[in-house]
């Protein structure tokens, strides 16, 4: 990536992008289709062009196309159907993939200890949430649906090892798709539904955005120069 770094580019993108993620909330809220339609595709574009104008050369490279994956899989699951649901579900796979292959590259593997440990909670969480609701997925759902809750599962994982920001946009990232799986299991929804899908994901993308770059814009750790004596 080449750093761009541009400042004042990049606040008025942050700004735009809580600005169009304010309307899109208050689109679900107040139930105005044609807002919600429109605001929803703009929302990881902005995203991902604010990382790029607030680049550095420690930037990630594979931020952006975590994010640019994510709006294509907005722009899909749009169109409706098993086959829309289906293909948006697998460019946010390719997202995730994204996600996780940096998050390992900026060391989430580094302490294996607590790795093992943090993995085996969400292990018994990825288990218990597919043990609920295959029985009343379609049957050509089960295995896309098993595949892709276990790499959100390894997106929430490798997060939680780089920054503290970076975990907590990785389980809602989780949640938030939790709540899409029960409703294609056509579970009893929970009050303002749609709006908790789009809060925990947009809130997500953004602690997982604001916790890589912390991550990486922060200096390394220097060793420690023993006193002379």
């Amino acid at each position: 990536m080449s750093p761009a770094h541009d400042p004042r580019t990049a606040r008025a993108l942050l700004i735009a992008f809580a600005v169009v993620s304010a309307a899109h909330l208050l689109a679900i809220a107040a139930d105005v289709p044609i807002l919600r339609y429109s605001t929803k595709p703009l929302l990881m574009p902005l995203l991902a062009a604010w990382v790029w104008a607030s680049a550095r050369p420690s930037t990630p490279r594979l931020l952006i196309p975590a994010l640019l994956f994510g709006a294509g899989g907005d722009i899909l699951l749009q169109v409706g159907g098993t086959g829309g649901f289906l293909a948006g579900m697998g460019s946010f796979a390719v997202g995730h993939a994204c996600y996780v292959t940096m998050f390992v590259k900026l060391g989430a593997l580094a302490d294996r200890r607590r790795t093992a440990l943090l993995a085996v909670g969400y292990a018994v969480v990825w288990a218990t949430l597919i043990t609920l609701l295959l029985p009343d997925l379609d049957a050509g759902m089960r295995i896309p649906m098993a595949c892709y809750s276990l790499l959100l599962a390894a997106t929430a994982l490798t997060s939680s090892r780089i920054d503290w920001r970076a975990g907590v946009g990785g389980a809602l990232f989780l949640l938030s798709d939790t709540l899409i799986a029960t409703d294609i299991a056509h579970w009893k929804h929970l009050p303002m539904h749609s709006f908790l899908i789009m809060l925990t994901y947009i809130v997500g993308q953004y602690l997982l955005t604001i916790g890589t770059l912390r991550r990486t814009d922060s200096p390394a750790p220097q060793p420690a120069v023993a006193p002379a004596v």
